[in-house]
């Protein structure tokens, strides 16, 4: 079953994810190995960077990753949410979404149906949503 992954250091994106109506939801852990496919969300560091604990997880699991999601801080102009960039790229996977802090209701519900349509495109399966 699909897995929603997430990295959070401040609770904006864990805030976020409690806003998701996913039920197969955990943090990041740099010592885990998955052995089923992912979506991830992650916030943005320092300059647009990655954080190091999701590049952590990412070098033992990103086999599975099927969609990458981040959030950030529009002030930082170009570099917002950059870090859904960088995962995007480097292992070649859609974008669900960029959001500021921790999101809006509208973030939350175009970031659901996108994982809706990358989980579907996959073939994987997911958990019904909670009702």
């Amino acid at each position: 079953m699909i897995q929603i992954v997430f990295d959070s250091k401040t609770g904006n994106v864990q805030r976020f994810v409690e806003k998701t109506p996913f039920r197969n939801k955990r943090k990041v852990s740099t010592e885990e190995y998955l052995d089923e496919p992912f979506v991830l969300i992650t916030y943005t560091t320092g300059f647009g960077e990655v954080p190091k604990t999701t590049e952590m997880f990412l070098e033992k699991n990103a086999h599975l990753l099927i969609g990458v999601a981040a959030s950030g801080n529009k002030v930082w102009g170009d570099n917002y949410a950059k870090s859904a960039e960088k995962i995007s790229k480097q292992y070649q996977v859609p974008i669900l979404r960029k959001f500021e802090l921790s999101g809006t209701a509208k973030d939350v519900e175009l970031f659901t149906q996108e994982v809706e349509r990358v989980v579907t495109k996959s073939g994987a399966k997911m958990d019904p949503v909670k009702q």
